[in-house]
């Protein structure tokens, strides 16, 4: 005995949402079923209206609905550092942070060839281009620290080097209120280089 087709169809597509098991999935999908008729248009209708109306920013990638974004479009920002993300959303964690002031530029992926995506398949050309046009001081790579991350950094410094913009690298180490006993060699070994005098 399983659930109506109608409902193993949502549980199906719940369950395609990242960090949605089965289990959560069903669960989502019987709650659903219990809430009113107006809970659900309207849970439909966001989705609907997020994905006709968000875009991503010419310039930098973020996710918008005016283009630029309101963070391209800001006189006040910075434009002679430029962050580069991975994705949108690491531009919003960074904004949530309050940590940059100057402007974003999101690859929208990073360089894996097991997976098929060279440095074609991301926004690594107008990144260049946008250096050559408007000569930022800084290119601050804000990328992860597993392989794949790695990879794109190497390759973006080789690239950005000889247009003689600076490059830099934010710090990896150990996360506030981690202990050293819980990091690993290759964490601590980061966080020594990353080091910076008091």
């Amino acid at each position: 005995m399983d659930y109506p087709q109608p409902v193993q169809n949502l549980i199906g597509q719940l369950a395609r949402l990242p960090g949605i098991g089965k289990r959560s999935a069903e669960r989502i999908a019987l709650h659903l079923l219990k809430a009113d008729a107006d809970t659900n248009r309207l849970l439909a209708q966001a989705v609907l209206d997020a994905k006709a109306k968000i875009r991503n920013c010419s310039r930098c990638g973020a996710y918008t609905e005016n283009d630029p974004c309101e963070i391209c479009d800001n006189t006040r920002r910075d434009q002679s550092s430029v962050c580069v993300v991975e994705g949108p959303n690491d531009i919003l964690t960074l904004e949530r942070a309050g940590v940059h002031r100057g402007v974003y530029h999101a690859l929208m992926g990073r360089i894996s060839p097991l997976n098929g995506v060279g440095p074609e398949q991301l926004r690594v050309g107008p990144l260049l281009d946008r250096v050559k046009q408007n000569k930022p001081a800084e290119i601050i790579l804000a990328l992860g620290a597993d392989v794949e991350s790695e990879a794109t950094a190497s390759y973006l410094i080789d690239q950005l080097k000889p247009l003689g913009v600076a490059v830099s690298r934010i710090a990896l180490g150990l996360p506030a209120g981690s202990a050293l006993e819980t990091a690993d060699e290759v964490t601590l070994a980061r966080a020594l280089e990353g080091r910076r005098k008091l």
